[in-house]
């Protein structure tokens, strides 16, 4: 199991510098559609595809937010249970946080699916594909499924 989490925290790394990537880009798409738009000029494709890099950002780094604690926890329980229950409690969190991730990659994986049978579009002037911005739920999501998992089999007390 440690091959495991050591796999699963290198693939963490990997998707947190997978969304500063994207994140840097969405930031430089949307400084440059601020100074062109003040030059009086006009496009059509810089906002949306902003959003679909942050959306990504989003879901893929939300694996190594996991890793380093980032995410919203319920730690007060765990700072006041006795020593006994943090474990246990620590356990139960991460099942329901593993469940809750697990049913929306599968529902955006559907969603993500039936976009692409279905040649679902935007509909703005661009009108790029929504099956890619879809994909990153199931993804992001997914992997932290197995972050979860890894989590699960780290040999550390809650809250360290």
């Amino acid at each position: 199991m440690r091959a495991f989490v050591r796999l699963m925290d290198a693939i963490a790394v990997a998707s947190a510098v997978a969304a500063s990537v994207l994140l840097f880009a969405a930031s430089l798409i949307v400084t440059w559609m601020v100074i062109y738009r003040a030059l009086g000029n006009s496009t059509f494709w810089e906002l949306e595809s902003a959003v679909y890099l942050m959306v990504a950002a989003v879901f893929l780094g939300s694996p190594y937010c996991l890793r380093t604690r980032g995410h919203v926890g319920a730690d007060l329980l765990g700072y006041f249970a006795p020593d006994a229950l943090r474990r246990p409690l620590h356990v139960a969190l991460a099942v329901v946080g593993l469940v809750v991730c697990a049913y929306l990659a599968w529902i955006g994986g559907e969603l993500a699916w039936k976009s692409f049978e279905e040649g679902e579009r935007t509909g703005s002037l661009w009108n790029p594909p929504k099956w890619p911005l879809f994909a990153t739920m199931p993804i992001g999501l997914g992997l932290t499924v197995l972050q979860y998992v890894a989590e699960l089999f780290r040999q550390r007390e809650p809250g360290t």
